[in-house]
């Protein structure tokens, strides 16, 4: 037997339906296409992730008149609401790339003591507007490419290279969940401190 989850949801006579997961049912005795070697179990996650694609639009305003139909609108005279079924479309602030594409980086300054002050006077700081740019969801299979692993952030901070990654890197980054730069040690318990008996893993001061 073959178990399909989430369920397939056709649609009816053509029409979108509510959930609805695929966009025709399977025929009877169809040929099923298998997408890598035969006779191997695979285990596959699917999750439903966002992503922002199209250009930038200065303001939400001209973002909603360049995705209508598939937006919410709440505007007066303008008033537009998306069936529950196709909400799969958001629009997402950003901040607009600086020049050239890249953040700037700002050194690291030393101490100069002079004219009454420790440090010197900081560089104005960079000014970035907003884009407004449309976030699609759909279900994505997890686990299918592998991709590219970062060292954690406390190390990679202290890396010269750090400042080569590109924005994919960053992202990538930004997106793996927090792992220890190295395994952790064994809890030092000094001489007044003790572990509970009915929770070992607490350690507690011992008058």
């Amino acid at each position: 037997a073959l178990t399909i989850y989430p369920a397939i949801i056709p649609p009816n006579a053509g029409n979108t339906v509510q959930y609805q997961t695929v966009t025709a049912s399977p025929a009877n005795s169809a040929t099923i296409l298998l997408v890598g070697p035969a006779n191997t179990q695979y285990i596959k996650n699917v999750a439903f992730v966002p992503e922002a694609t199209g250009p930038g639009f200065a303001t939400r305003e001209a973002a909603l008149d360049a995705y209508a139909g598939l937006l919410d609108d709440e505007r007066p005279g303008r008033i537009a609401s998306v069936p529950p079924e196709r909400r799969w479309c958001a629009l997402q602030p950003v901040a607009a790339p600086g020049k050239g594409g890249r953040t700037r980086i700002v050194a690291p300054v030393a101490p100069i003591y002079r004219d009454g002050r420790r440090w010197p006077v900081a560089p104005p700081p960079e000014t970035r507007s907003t884009l407004w740019r449309l976030s699609v969801s759909y279900w994505k299979v997890a686990g299918g490419t592998a991709e590219a692993a970062h060292p954690p952030a406390r190390k990679l901070r202290r890396d010269a290279k750090a400042r080569e990654l590109q924005a994919e890197a960053v992202k990538a980054l930004s997106e793996q969940p927090m792992r220890p730069h190295q395994p952790q040690q064994a809890l030092d318990i000094g001489l007044f401190e003790r572990r509970l008996p009915e929770n070992p893993s607490i350690i507690v001061p011992d008058e």
